[in-house]
């Protein structure tokens, strides 16, 4: 469970660095700025499931 916890953190910490640096430019996010923020929350949902599966011994 612990690599899975790594994981989790890097894709947060992912997630965090992109959404600040869109948030220093003046203007709106683009496209695909927009789409990899969706996909790492994506991903960040799915890997967050099977450590709770994992600990509900499922």
């Amino acid at each position: 469970m612990i690599d899975l916890q790594r994981l989790l953190k890097r894709l947060k910490d992912e997630q965090r660095r992109l959404v600040l640096a869109m948030a220093k430019i003046d203007a709106l996010p683009s496209h695909t700025d927009v789409k990899k923020v969706a996909e790492l929350e994506n991903a960040i949902l799915a890997v967050s499931a099977v450590i709770e599966e994992q600990k509900s011994g499922s």
